[in-house]
């Protein structure tokens, strides 16, 4: 296909990668259990939308930012997490949600001390509740934009591409 941009955003490139991301998470079924009752709402939709702005799956940031209105968390707060910054976000939230950024830049793949002092800060429990939720919104968000890759590919770049990605591209 000459003439057709490349696609911006991050999507599963193999059946391997999502069947990987989905094993991790069976094998972490416990982990999966444990989230509601250690996060809460309004957090989990913040790590949420930490990872999403990363990886800019429009259908994502359209639910969860619903989400998180819905789970108190303010317009400021939401906007600021979406253009990457958490200066608006409750000082004990910033860390992780600092992590979150860079766990999905490095593409679930973070550095081993950003992880030391996620756990070291959070305690075992709730960084294993922190990586958890990034693992389900990663799923949401690769799954999204292979979607969105998908119509690229099928109308010669035609659709699947929000205005931020033509800008990209």
């Amino acid at each position: 296909m000459s003439g057709v941009p490349v696609f911006p955003r991050r999507y599963y490139a193999s059946l391997r990668q999502f069947l990987a991301d989905i094993a991790w998470l069976l094998q972490h079924r416990a982990h999966l259990r444990q989230t509601r009752a250690v996060l809460s709402p309004a957090f989990r939709e913040c790590l949420m939308l930490a990872v999403t702005a990363v990886n800019r799956c429009r259908y994502c940031s359209f639910a969860h930012t619903r989400m998180a209105l819905a789970a108190g968390v303010s317009n400021a707060e939401i906007a600021q997490i979406l253009d990457q910054t958490f200066s608006a976000c409750p000082p004990d939230e910033a860390p992780a949600l600092a992590y979150a950024q860079h766990w999905a830049d490095t593409d679930a793949a973070p550095d081993p001390a950003a992880r030391e002092r996620l756990f070291c800060e959070y305690g075992v429990l709730r960084a294993h509740a922190i990586e958890t939720v990034l693992r389900m919104i990663r799923v949401g968000n690769l799954l999204g934009n292979t979607f969105d890759y998908l119509l690229f590919r099928l109308s010669s770049g035609r659709f699947g591409l929000t205005d931020a990605d033509r800008r990209l591209v």
